[in-house]
């Protein structure tokens, strides 16, 4: 993999104050309305990265332990869907050889579920929340000159960042002559 540099934390004045222009995007062209975000999500990503901590870390010194449960049912979510995708032979072995225990488990994981739905709401309110505000402010934000040569930089490969590596990987590299 190619060397991965953080690009440069903006000004506040080219961020949200100043400098900084914002229009309604065109919303009956979406061609020009992505290109306006992707461009905006790589020029400005240090600071909706600082956006995102800062605003999850909020959330999470306000509800701390809702945070931490919330973290925790869906990681444990995740591990068993991981569990069951890999080793699908072995759960309906066990399931046929349990079944006391099978439906005591699904009992309790019902429980555990109701009982954490309002964590997990919290902890996902403190991923999408932050997430809707990088999405709006990416929308809303005029490109400058500046923003124009860095995502040329990018897409040349000149500077590797960590949000060109996130869109290359979601499937969304910019074209040159955007």
């Amino acid at each position: 993999m190619e060397q991965v540099k953080l690009a440069p934390l903006r000004s506040m004045n080219d961020f949200l104050f100043e400098t900084a222009r914002f229009q309604i995007p065109q919303i009956n062209d979406p061609e020009k309305w992505s290109n306006r975000v992707l461009n905006n999500l790589l020029y400005y990503q240090t600071n909706y990265f600082l956006t995102a901590l800062l605003i999850f870390l909020v959330i999470g010194i306000i509800h701390p332990v809702q945070i931490l449960l919330g973290f925790t049912a869906l990681a444990i979510c995740f591990g068993v869907f991981v569990y069951f995708t890999n080793t699908q032979n072995k759960a309906k072995r066990f399931k046929h050889d349990h079944p006391i225990f099978c439906v005591a488990a699904i009992i309790a994981a019902g429980y555990f579920v109701v009982y954490m739905f309002g964590a997990v709401l919290v902890f996902m309110f403190g991923i999408a929340f932050p997430m809707l505000l990088i999405l709006i402010h990416a929308s809303l934000r005029l490109r400058n000159f500046k923003n124009k040569v860095v995502n040329k930089m990018e897409y040349v490969g000149l500077k590797r960042t960590p949000m060109g590596l996130i869109l290359e990987g979601l499937g969304q590299e910019q074209e040159a002559g955007s």
